[in-house]
């Protein structure tokens, strides 16, 4: 399949939505404030750089958001769409967010991913990602629209 990656902008909202919407693990990671129109546009202003999306046909097949404080780097959503999966699309997007970070000087980054999800789960540990047992994942939401999760 032949796609470009390029970086993403709010121009592209529609069409992460719906993208994230055609996949069941990055549909539950959505939350109401962060991932509307505002609050994407919000952390793409933040992070200009370094989030991306592959485009195959004029379609956006995949999107990757990675930001950082400055210290250490989260990767916040990776999603390809279930017909274009096990091409190659999200290994080209985290390789386009890792070099992005590592040009802003990020020397770490961690992500998320749900316990249950085997596939990305495997997918991170081939990429490198090690899993970290020690830790404790700890939220708070501070907006009553933002479910505090599991």
């Amino acid at each position: 399949m032949d796609y470009t990656v390029k970086q993403v902008t709010i121009d592209d909202y529609d069409a992460m939505l719906a993208l994230w919407n055609s996949a069941e693990q990055s549909r539950r990671a959505l939350n109401p404030v962060d991932d509307s129109r505002e609050g994407i546009d919000r952390y793409l202003r933040r992070n200009p750089n370094t989030c991306f999306s592959a485009v195959s046909d004029g379609r956006l097949i995949g999107v990757i958001l990675a930001g950082h404080d400055g210290r250490r780097a989260i990767i916040h959503h990776l999603c390809v769409h279930p017909d274009c999966r096990r091409m190659g699309v999200a290994a080209r997007l985290v390789s386009a967010a890792e070099e992005a970070l590592k040009k802003e000087g990020i020397q770490k980054i961690f992500g998320l991913v749900f316990k249950d999800n085997d596939g990305a789960n495997a997918f991170w540990e081939s990429r490198g990602y090690s899993l970290r047992t020690n830790l404790n994942y700890r939220n708070k939401s501070l907006n009553s629209a933002i479910p505090t999760g599991e």
